[in-house]
């Protein structure tokens, strides 16, 4: 396993990361227990940063992250949970005030028992006023960082240009680490484009999703998928090659978005602790850089094709 630092946090966080969205069933049904099962194998396995939010299964993810955090010595991990975004009752809410978000962290570490978080992110600030963000939640989460409560302060999105203009807008140094989804990956590669900006302004850059939320895998992306019809379909082409090499593609995505050293870490999210197990064996493993260009074009004429956040 390779660890490397979050911009100039001291953070050395592991390139594979442990994401906690699965423990709320975001993306199917879970037993409890086996997210439990699977956060002690990510750890064990050398994963030492999870991630989390309140908006995942509306508290559940912390609830049962929680459970499994009771187990691991506190020195083993760090950890990262976010404020923003809620929920209940089946209802999403968003919420980017000062008060919300100090009430937030508190009610987190309750959730999570623990009595500090290592990085509090303000989540997917599209769906916030951007300059409320710079001018109230970031100051609210800055002032927690004063007071010991979190340590490092960052920011979550989709959309890569809402990181930027948070950063170029706030106090130089408000913004630590900047973290996005399903943009360092086999069809999309966009995050590379900001590597250098990020760089140059001391952030941190997190990947999430390597798999593209299911895009990237042989089983398919689900119904709900957002992603256009036409990038669904080489996504689906490129994992069915991959199959005729006898070499899932879900090995080569993984693979492939923690093969960038300028990216802290990558995060994947299951409650299984068996594919934790397989995911850790597959980046220990040289990535086959012949299937890599044949998948890349199979993939190129819709490649980085997005979609909007929900």
């Amino acid at each position: 396993m390779d660890y490397r630092e979050i911009g100039k946090t001291g953070l050395k966080v592991s390139s594979l990361s442990f994401g906690a969205s699965s423990l709320g069933g975001v993306f199917h049904s879970l037993k409890e227990a086996d997210g439990v099962k699977a956060v002690l194998a990510a750890v064990e396995g050398g994963m030492n940063f999870i991630d989390v939010s309140p908006y995942y299964g509306f508290y559940k993810a912390e609830q049962a992250l929680g459970k499994a955090l009771r187990e691991i010595p506190r020195s083993r991990y760090f950890l990262s949970t976010k404020v923003g975004r809620y929920g209940s009752n089946g209802v999403k809410s968003w919420d980017y005030s000062a008060p919300k978000a100090r009430e937030s962290v508190y009610e987190s570490m309750e959730r999570l028992h623990v009595d500090y978080v290592d990085l509090i992110n303000v989540h997917d600030v599209e769906f916030a006023d951007l300059n409320q963000v710079v001018n109230e939640t970031l100051p609210a989460l800055q002032e927690l960082k004063r007071q010991g409560t979190a340590k490092h302060v960052g920011i979550t999105d989709l959309q890569l240009n809402n990181l930027k203009w948070v950063v170029d807008n706030a106090p130089a140094g408000t913004v630590e680490s900047a973290l996005s989804f399903c943009h360092y990956c086999l069809c999309d590669d966009a995050l590379a484009d900001y590597l250098d900006y990020f760089e140059s302004k001391n952030v941190g850059v997190i990947n999430a999703s390597p798999l593209s939320m299911g895009l990237l895998t042989e089983r398919g992306a689900p119904d709900w998928h957002p992603a256009p019809k036409p990038l669904a379909e080489v996504c689906a082409k490129a994992a069915q090659h991959c199959k005729s090499k006898n070499y899932p593609i879900e090995k080569l995505a993984m693979q492939y978005s923690v093969s960038n050293p300028r990216i802290a870490t990558t995060l994947f999210s299951t409650t299984s602790a068996d594919n934790v197990r397989k995911n850790l064996q597959w980046i220990a493993e040289p990535m086959d850089a012949n299937l890599l260009r044949e998948v890349q074009e199979i993939i190129r004429p819709h490649a980085r094709a997005t979609w909007a956040n929900s």
